[in-house]
């Protein structure tokens, strides 16, 4: 990848849609890198795992990451029954595999409507959380696993959209710092046997819609100015 040079000069907002396997702050990376920005963020992580919208600010902008973090987040997701990892999502070692197949779609929505609205969540170990001013990943690493305080959530909107054991599809708008792979692991533990995320894409973040947003393998293709022109107004 080669650097552009001459500092960009400008400050704003750039939708990006997040590639699987790229974490958020790679996403950034590229953008200074590539573009010659001193000063790029992001507003809000997502696993690398997981895809989709990610609000990227520039210049000045980035005095604005921590409000525009705050914003409400809209994901589709895909939960698989039957199966627990350490991390509670598919990047994760197996810990635990039960049979499934008991399950009604009469259940799977009825525990699934338990979940919305304001509740408090236990933040999961492979998080970036931080305890005792370590980040919660860091002491799962080393094999250690703290007590941790829950916070308060609110999921405003959970929509079940297909049922096909051992999967479901469902989409959520929530809070600010809400876990959707905790969501899928205590409705798995209340169904009695268990539920990792398979898949999650974040589609908005307050106003924003990753419909709007470009790829990074686009982005890769571009110069400055167009980095200027893809720079949204808020």
């Amino acid at each position: 990848m080669r650097d552009i040079k001459g500092a960009f000069p400008h400050s704003g907002i750039v939708l990006v849609d997040k590639p699987k396997e790229w974490t958020s702050h790679d996403v950034v990376n590229f953008i200074r890198r590539r573009f010659s920005v001193a000063k790029v963020g992001h507003c809000g992580t997502l696993d690398p795992a997981a895809t989709g919208l990610l609000v990227i600010v520039l210049g000045h902008a980035t005095k604005m990451s921590q409000q525009l973090s705050g914003s409400d987040k809209t994901y589709e997701a895909t939960v698989l029954f039957g199966t627990e990892t350490d991390s509670q999502d598919m990047d994760g070692q197996v810990i635990s595999e039960k049979d499934c197949s008991f399950l009604t779609e009469e259940m799977v929505r009825a525990e699934f409507a338990k979940f919305a609205g304001e509740m408090e969540q236990i933040p999961p170990m492979v998080s970036a959380v931080k305890k005792d001013g370590k980040r919660l990943y860091e002491l799962a690493r080393a094999g250690k696993e703290v007590e941790r305080e829950p916070r308060k959530i609110t999921i405003h909107s959970l929509d079940m959209k297909k049922i096909y054991p051992p999967y479901a599809d469902f989409a959520l708008k929530c809070t600010k710092g809400t876990y959707v792979r905790t969501i899928c692991s205590d409705i798995g533990k209340n169904l009695g046997c268990g539920a990792v995320l398979f898949s999650l894409r974040r589609t908005a973040c307050g106003e924003f819609n990753v419909k709007n947003a470009v790829t990074v393998e686009t982005m890769k293709t571009w110069e400055q100015d167009n980095l200027y022109r893809a720079i949204v107004e808020f």
